[in-house]
């Protein structure tokens, strides 16, 4: 489903701007309910992965759709293992004396990836709004925690809110056929499908029975459907 382009580049950039917000205000670290908040987003993608974007991909029944979602999945795990895991809660605890580029790149070229079929995809801008608030908030703690000047800190902060929408923009901008379009998505889903089963499979470790984070996921898979 299409949606309006506005929608797009708008609603991951106050995604992110809440996850920080949220981050300055409480300055709170790993927490109870920052995995709840994790595993709520990484369910509500995975839901919006399955239910509506996989279907859609598919359905040119093309031997290339898998391929893309394959090199989506790879191409996240190359850009988690720059980023140590940031994209699921990893590396936020880390301290820094100085920014960490390599993390931010990799995150960075990570929201711009997803970013851009946004404006094709009116189920995924919900996706991404949810997705960002927990990215925000390790965002926000990698840099904040960094041992550099307040206007920089700023600055980073801000870029990393507009990378999603520099690529909602761009991919609006320019003239894809439709085929590339699809190529693009399942990229997208490749990448999606990674981070939001890690999350998934993470948020479980250990195996204990927790009927807070059962009800989360429940949930947030229910909401993905009736999107």
């Amino acid at each position: 489903m299409s949606t309006i382009p506005f929608f797009s580049y708008i609603f991951p950039f106050f995604g992110a701007i809440l996850g920080m917000s949220i981050g300055f205000v409480f300055r709170i670290k790993r927490s109870f309910s920052f995995n709840l908040v994790l595993a709520f987003s990484g369910s509500f993608l995975l839901g919006i992965t399955i239910i509506h974007l996989m279907p859609e991909v598919f359905s040119n029944r093309s031997f290339t759709t898998g391929a893309w979602i394959i090199s989506g999945l790879l191409l996240q795990i190359i850009l988690e293992y720059l980023s140590q895991g940031a994209e699921h809660g990893h590396a936020y605890t880390k301290e820094n004396k100085g920014l960490p580029w390599l993390v931010l790149l990799s995150l960075g070229i990570h929201a711009f990836i997803e970013g851009l079929p946004l404006s094709q995809q009116g189920e995924l801008v919900w996706g991404m709004f949810i997705h960002k608030i927990p990215i925000g908030m390790v965002v926000f703690f990698l840099v904040w925690e960094s041992k550099v000047s307040s206007i920089v800190k700023i600055i980073t902060l801000l870029l990393f809110t507009i990378m999603s929408p520099i690529g909602s923009i761009l991919y609006d901008s320019l003239s894809f056929p439709q085929v590339w379009r699809l190529n693009i998505t399942s990229l997208v889903v490749g990448m999606l499908l990674h981070i939001s089963t890690t999350i998934l499979f993470e948020s479980n470790q250990g195996h204990a029975f927790n009927l807070r984070k059962l009800i989360t996921i429940i949930s947030a898979f229910a909401l993905s459907f009736i999107l």
